[in-house]
């Protein structure tokens, strides 16, 4: 690539639309070696018991190198704010609103998403959650090109990891965050020359990664010790998996898989307390939960959960449902 290439690959005028933390690193990495003439993003939210507003990682980025942030409330209705713009190149990350066909068919060189997941599989707003929870042994990101539906595009680029036996969803987001930063600047120059491929996804291979509903985050005890311990390291460090105890809601942050199997007890029962917590009979065996919220308080060690209580020995045998 000679020194004019350079020049007016730098000219580009790209709009980037993005919004949580995961999309932080693959905007940052665009700034170090491309000119953003605006961002997207949703728009400020009230969050906390205050109802304070609080605006999104992506605009802080944005402000913080004065570039132009913008964030309509529905972007189908605001097409106009990104087509006067006339953008060469529309890079979305993590976005959270479904571009209408105007937009996606007005870059010369089109609009390009860094996906979280190995497409066809995992289509959605949860994949890295989700590969946890149904228990794959790798995942990875996808560049890919936009289409009207989810997630549907052809497909530029894949790279894929492990997916580790401790990983959580927090630990596997940092990952493919950098991963999704790295693999979008390697393949963005075949992008801007018009030497990229395009791959059609394979229909027969789609699964989804949709987004967590609160009744995905409750644990059902009548599954095995793994899918559980799955659930709770797909959902740490949000939103949490939880039961109830004693009718409040109990957040579990952090399990092991216990060996104890005593099919004498109920499925949610607890079985024993050990050095690092207690034991709740599932499916197949035993849980042992490590890292707890009680409703109303902080994160504790299970161990101190436990010596917290006043009757600790009556613990044994209560159930959690």
């Amino acid at each position: 690539m000679n020194l004019e290439d350079v020049k007016v690959e730098h000219e580009l005028k790209i709009i980037f639309m993005g919004t949580p933390e995961f999309s932080v690193p693959v905007l940052k990495g665009l700034l170090e070696n491309y000119k953003i003439r605006a961002i997207v993003t949703q728009p400020d939210r009230p969050i906390g018991r205050h109802g304070e507003l609080s605006f999104s990682p992506i605009k802080k980025v944005g402000l913080d190198n004065t570039i132009l942030v913008l964030q309509p409330e529905k972007i189908k209705n605001n097409i106009d704010m990104i087509t006067s713009l006339e953008p060469d190149l529309i890079i979305t990350c993590a976005y959270g609103q479904i571009l209408p066909k105007e937009i996606l068919d007005c870059p010369r060189l089109g609009c390009i998403n860094v996906h979280a997941s190995l497409l066809p599989r995992l289509r959605g707003g949860a994949p890295i959650h989700r590969a946890i929870i149904q228990g794959h042994k790798k995942t990875g990101v996808t560049i890919m090109h936009m289409g009207v539906g989810m997630d549907d595009g052809d497909i530029i680029t894949q790279e894929e990891i492990d997916i580790n036996i401790d990983d959580t969803a927090s630990t596997l987001h940092d990952k493919l965050s950098i991963l999704g930063r790295d693999l979008l600047l390697k393949t963005l120059p075949s992008i801007i020359d018009g030497t990229s491929t395009r791959t059609k996804q394979d229909s027969s291979k789609v699964t989804f990664g949709l987004t967590i509903k609160r009744e995905d985050e409750k644990i059902d005890f009548s599954k095995t010790k793994r899918e559980i311990y799955n659930l709770v390291r797909g959902l740490n460090s949000w939103p949490g998996a939880y039961c109830l105890f004693e009718g409040k809601i109990f957040k579990v942050w952090e399990c092991r898989e216990g060996e104890i199997y005593n099919s004498g007890l109920l499925d949610g029962q607890i079985t024993a307390l050990y050095e690092d917590g207690f034991g709740v009979k599932v499916h197949n065996g035993e849980i042992i939960f490590t890292m707890v919220q009680p409703e109303g308080k902080k994160k504790m060690r299970s161990v101190d959960f436990i010596n917290g209580l006043a009757n600790k020995e009556k613990l044994v045998g209560k159930i959690l449902n």
